[in-house]
């Protein structure tokens, strides 16, 4: 988790100077695309506190009230993220968009409004390679988009989506800006509102419903069910599989239950013996199994 806080803070850092300068550029130019901007660099300053603080309620050690740990505190604040972005982000610029078609402005002076974007694009896209960086280290040989769709690094996620969401929006505030002032036409502006909303919202919907599958219990990466049954095949003790049941409870914590078929003639002290030592071999290969759970059986 050191390298998603450590995405997320400098995330943090890069948006509020953003943020600063956009307030500046939207008051400067009267742009309803530059102040759906500012709000939306805000509101990923307020949401990006909201991650370190899921970052630091996640790392709680277990106790006897939440014996599997609270992990699952990181999903609960990536999806409130999620909805805040679409709300406090998307909503407001979709807003934003149709009050300024309905009562279009003149654009002022947009040097000003320029050279802030241009720096905010450069901000915001180091930032971004930033996240992609790491996400890289973690998908290994996965594609990335099908790695964005499965990992169980929410706050990663999340950052990345936010962050390229902003990119996304930056240009086409930019662009919306420039054709308003070329064209003398302050609809332009409008509709560089609405398209940014349009983004924000799509990229939200997209992380609640990422976030809300880890939210309710979603299963382990198929490679921990794969790598048990490569152990019960080489143990000489197990006979066979009869079922496994992995449940991802925080980033880097997984649930493993497993019912396996041991051999006959077993004694109860050989038993737990071979029980623990499949559950030491199981977390040397897989160490986000922080918990696992096995029943011997003759049948599923």
């Amino acid at each position: 988790m050191a390298g998603s806080s450590g995405e997320v803070v400098k995330s943090l850092i890069v948006n509020t100077i953003i943020a600063s300068s956009k307030g500046v550029g939207a008051f400067l130019t009267g742009s309803g695309a530059m102040l759906a901007e500012t709000l939306h660099s805000f509101a990923d300053c307020g949401n990006q506190l909201l991650l370190l603080l899921g970052i630091k309620q996640s790392q709680k050690p277990a106790d006897a009230k939440h014996p599997l740990g609270y992990g699952r505190n990181m999903y609960f604040w990536s999806f409130i993220v999620a909805l805040l972005l679409f709300s406090g982000g998307g909503m407001f610029s979709i807003y934003e968009g149709v009050h300024k078609l309905q009562h279009p402005e003149e654009v002022g002076d947009v040097l000003v409004a320029i050279i802030i974007l241009a720096l905010a694009i450069l901000l915001e896209g180091w930032a971004t390679l930033g996240n992609i960086r790491v996400m890289n280290q973690k998908r290994g040989d996965v594609p990335f988009f099908k790695y964005l769709r499965e990992t169980k690094d929410s706050d990663l996620v999340v950052v990345f989506g936010e962050n390229s969401a902003a990119v996304l929006g930056l240009v086409l505030a930019l662009g919306a800006i420039l054709i308003a002032k070329a064209t003398d036409d302050g609809r332009w502006d409008a509709v560089g509102s609405l398209a940014i909303g349009g983004v924000l919202i799509g990229v939200a919907i997209f992380l609640a419903k990422e976030v809300k599958s880890l939210l309710v219990g979603e299963s382990a990466d198929p490679r921990v069910t794969q790598v048990a049954h490569e152990l019960a095949a080489a143990d000489p003790n197990v006979e066979k599989v009869l079922r496994v049941l992995t449940v991802q409870q925080g980033p880097g914590e997984i649930v493993v239950a497993m019912k396996l078929k041991f051999r006959r003639g077993l004694e109860t002290d050989e038993l737990v013996a071979a029980i623990n030592a499949f559950e030491r071999n199981l977390e040397a290969k897989v160490p986000e199994a922080k918990w696992s759970f096995i029943e011997p059986d003759h049948t599923d």
